[in-house]
């Protein structure tokens, strides 16, 4: 029906005109929305954008600490950052404000991602979780082991075996996400799967392995803050504030405590609900009841609007808000300021213990750990191999598991207190363990796949 008006661009029913005349900018035709502004959403949109954003945040970093400018890199994550509000005191530095602080965000997306795995995931389910749980278990073992064997405990690297344990699920599924169709979906879910496994390792490694002194009076009173979010969840308490100034109490008790703070991200997500606390059902239907008299009220708009939030798990809505968040922002300021490693001694990481325990870790453990415990798990009955995937594809597979990357530069942070030139030694290691196992990664799912997107041979032209 035309509008009043006579003008079609006074008529609400027509959509497009309501997209490209208003009330969103981004949907317009405006030039800056239609040249800048949808290209970079459809960007952020792509499976593997964060990876891409990680490894130019890396680059970047890896140019400014060999250029001349290497002295004011070294200044700029060395300044300090006074925090003094009442009784809280902090006195860090950038780097460390990036490590303590801004990395929290990153735990918390993974605590949510392993809480709906847990509950509504393929963790929820024991013999499709089996597979992946026990292949991520052999590559964190055999990676430590191999470290372990060229840097025995009590010596000075000894304390790094952690460094070599960890997936980094962003690059990985960026990898994957490259080579496209070529890796069945079941397979894509395998790789994830134990990535998200090998998450729940490293951060009970970093929770038992690499904790301070332990001040258990601040452990006392993180873990009541932990339960006073348990009970407000009970009584049904909902205002976010609320949760807020809890988890910022947790990530300072856990501070002071001497368990490194970001595990305080880990475990807020894990308490998150991931259930909706409405059905869908309700809200649908007292949508149709609020809508029956074509009129909405403020306070019929508040409850409509509370309806259809809760008809959503708290997990999948702080999942939706906070990944774009930790991918395009948190783990790129966090290779910023922890990738800026001189390479003038790249070659002499293969000679030092550190620096080749971490190298065989990653790229040769990792797929060793992952193949041979998939082997075992499927001879014994625990599982079997993903759909439509082959063992030279999870061999590639298990190497792509040895893009160590973000997790394992920070447990590198953690592992060597007081030795820079250790920290840097593991930092360039990971680095190029990282770039060599991808490489391979892609190289032998190249390889081994190369079937599933060759078109099948036609018939032959008769020969003249």
């Amino acid at each position: 029906m035309a509008s009043r008006s006579g003008n079609p661009h006074d008529d609400p029913s027509t959509s497009d005109d309501l997209w490209e005349n208003g009330p969103v900018y981004l949907a317009s035709n405006k030039p800056l929305a239609r040249l800048v502004a949808r290209p970079v959403r459809e960007f952020l949109r792509v499976e593997s954008a964060g990876s891409v954003l990680l490894l130019a945040a890396a680059a970047l970093a890896l140019v400014w600490a060999n250029s001349p400018w290497a002295s004011a890199y070294d200044s700029f994550w060395h300044t300090h950052l006074v925090l003094d509000v009442g009784p809280l005191h902090l006195d860090e530095s950038l780097q460390h404000w990036v490590n303590d602080a801004l990395m929290v965000i990153f735990f918390f997306v993974v605590g949510l991602e392993i809480k709906y795995e847990l509950v509504n995931g393929d963790l929820r389910d024991p013999r499709t979780a089996a597979l992946p749980i026990v292949a991520a278990v052999g590559g964190m073992l055999v990676p430590a082991g191999l470290y372990l064997a060229l840097n025995p405990p009590g010596s000075d690297g000894g304390s790094g075996w952690g460094i070599p344990m960890a997936t980094d699920i962003a690059f990985a599924v960026g990898v994957l996400g490259i080579l496209g169709r070529r890796i069945p979906s079941a397979a894509r879910l395998f790789l994830l799967t134990l990535a998200i496994v090998d998450d729940i390792g490293a951060i009970l490694v970093i929770a038992v392995f690499y904790t301070d002194d332990l001040s258990l009076g601040w452990l006392a009173l993180a873990l009541a803050l932990l339960a006073a979010m348990v009970v407000a969840r009970m009584l049904r308490i909902w205002t976010i504030v609320v949760y807020a100034v809890l988890g910022v109490g947790v990530w300072f008790a856990l501070l002071e405590s001497g368990v490194h703070a970001t595990l305080a991200g880990v475990a807020i997500g894990l308490l998150a609900p991931a259930g909706p606390l409405l059905r869908e059902e309700v809200a649908r239907e007292h949508a149709r009841q609020a809508l029956r008299d074509n009129v909405l009220d403020p306070d019929e708009l508040a409850r409509l609007r509370f309806l259809l939030k809760e008809s959503v798990s708290v997990v999948e809505r702080l999942q939706s808000s906070l990944h774009p968040v930790s991918a395009y922002v948190v783990l790129p300021v966090f290779a910023l300021a922890n990738a800026g490693v001189e390479l003038g001694g790249v070659g002499d990481v293969l000679t030092e213990p550190v620096g080749l325990g971490i190298v065989l870790g990653l790229v040769l453990g990792k797929p060793v750990g992952i193949l041979v415990a998939s082997a075992i798990a499927v001879r014994l009955g625990l599982g079997r191999l993903p759909e439509d995937t082959t063992w030279p594809m999870l061999l590639g597979l298990g190497a792509v598991g040895g893009i160590g990357f973000t997790v394992s530069i920070f447990i590198a942070g953690l592992s060597f207190p007081g030795s820079d030139l250790l920290t840097e030694e593991a930092k360039v290691a990971i680095l190029l363990a990282s770039l060599i196992a991808a490489v391979v990664g892609v190289v032998l799912l190249l390889a081994v796949t190369r079937a599933r997107v060759s078109p099948p041979p036609g018939p032959r032209s008769p020969s003249t």
